[in-house]
């Protein structure tokens, strides 16, 4: 399968002289097209940043990052906004705009993208959202819907682009069991039938068996763990 990202001997650091503090070390990591991974790993060890460097929310400093065969170490402004086009976002809050109903929400994702009509962005925000199970919820706002609804109009909106990459972080944590279920599998589904890699950055051992490769990360290094069929106990 082709190589989505490719990361070679990545290191990251925050702060500036006497303050500055080694985040990520010798980051080597490749995801291929169809991928479901799961990161694992505690809280500070360097996961989120890891995340935003691969979706080019954050500019990597020093290694080898590519992704969708893009260079991202010293990329300029308008690289980087090129690689976020094709990446779906979903965080653990949501960030649903409060004043904009589902549909809004999810049909204001797709019309940052060129050549797709505001009737055709409806449509589709439409269809995606009966997708993850919230045709009778189109027109709700956020503040009537549960949290684990909200997570749907986020995948949603994080899948109605067809991007080729979809990275989330945490998205079940403020879900019950059966809703963090829910959205996983709804989020694994879409996004094969698409043929998108998925990223998910979590601490939840309920949803681990959705996952083609399970990574771990530790005081800033990672690596790779072995996946039990299954993982039945």
């Amino acid at each position: 399968m082709q190589p989505i990202v490719e990361i070679s001997h990545l290191n990251h650091y925050f702060g500036r002289g006497t303050l500055r503090k080694q985040i990520l070390f010798e980051i080597d990591l490749v995801l291929r097209s169809g991928d479901v991974i799961i990161m694992k790993g505690p809280s500070g060890s360097g996961k989120t940043t890891l995340l935003t460097l691969m979706g080019g929310l954050r500019s990597p400093q020093a290694g080898s990052l590519r992704v969708f065969g893009q260079e991202l170490v010293g990329a300029g402004k308008k690289r980087m906004v090129a690689i976020r086009r094709n990446i779906g976002y979903i965080f653990q809050a949501h960030n649903l705009l409060n004043s904009l109903t589902a549909r809004q929400n999810v049909q204001m994702s797709i019309e940052l993208h060129e050549g797709i009509s505001s009737r055709q962005a409806k449509e589709r925000a439409i269809t995606m959202l009966s997708a993850v199970g919230l045709a009778d919820r189109i027109d709700y706002y956020p503040a009537h819907l549960s949290g684990g609804q909200k997570q749907r109009v986020a995948i949603a909106r994080a899948l109605v682009s067809h991007p080729k990459m979809v990275l989330a972080d945490e998205p079940t944590a403020a879900l019950d069991s059966k809703s963090g279920r829910d959205v996983v599998e709804i989020m694994q589904n879409l996004a094969r039938e698409q043929g998108c890699t998925i990223l998910i950055v979590t601490h939840d051992n309920r949803i681990l068996d959705v996952a083609d490769r399970l990574v771990h990360m530790e005081d800033g290094r990672l690596s790779e763990q072995k996946i039990a069929t299954k993982f039945v106990s």
